[in-house]
């Protein structure tokens, strides 16, 4: 069973950057077809924001995070990062970071969630 525990988080002013990581352990990243990115708002269900495709390094995102957020691995560090620019008051959210079940769908399995690392955006 993998354990994921994701870091970098914070407050930030609108349209600053913020740089998230995803730490695995107890089992790799290539034992995932895809690994991604989550965000639950306050009061919202969780929504996919990006995903990378373990060989070869495809990448998904999300509509309202394209140009802004780019997901990047480390294969020998065992880890994915989501590098957050020009961040606006609507991305506030605790990030998670979890494997993709279903590519058309982008849709993470109900298990393996790790904390989440908040992250704040003021106006």
């Amino acid at each position: 069973q993998v354990q994921l525990v994701e870091s970098g988080g914070g407050l930030v002013q609108a349209g600053g950057s913020l740089r998230l990581s995803c730490a695995a352990s107890g089992r790799t990243f290539s034992f995932y077809a895809i690994m991604g990115w989550f965000r639950q708002a306050p009061g919202k269900e969780r929504e996919f924001v990006a995903g990378i495709r373990w060989s070869g390094g495809s990448t998904y995102y999300a509509d309202s995070v394209k140009g802004r957020f780019t997901i990047s691995r480390d294969n020998a560090k065992n880890t994915v990062y989501l590098q957050m620019n020009s961040l606006k008051p609507e991305d506030t959210a605790v990030y998670y970071c979890n494997s993709v079940l279903n590519i058309a769908t982008m849709t993470p399995p109900s298990t393996g969630w790790g904390q989440g690392t908040q992250v704040t955006v003021s106006s």
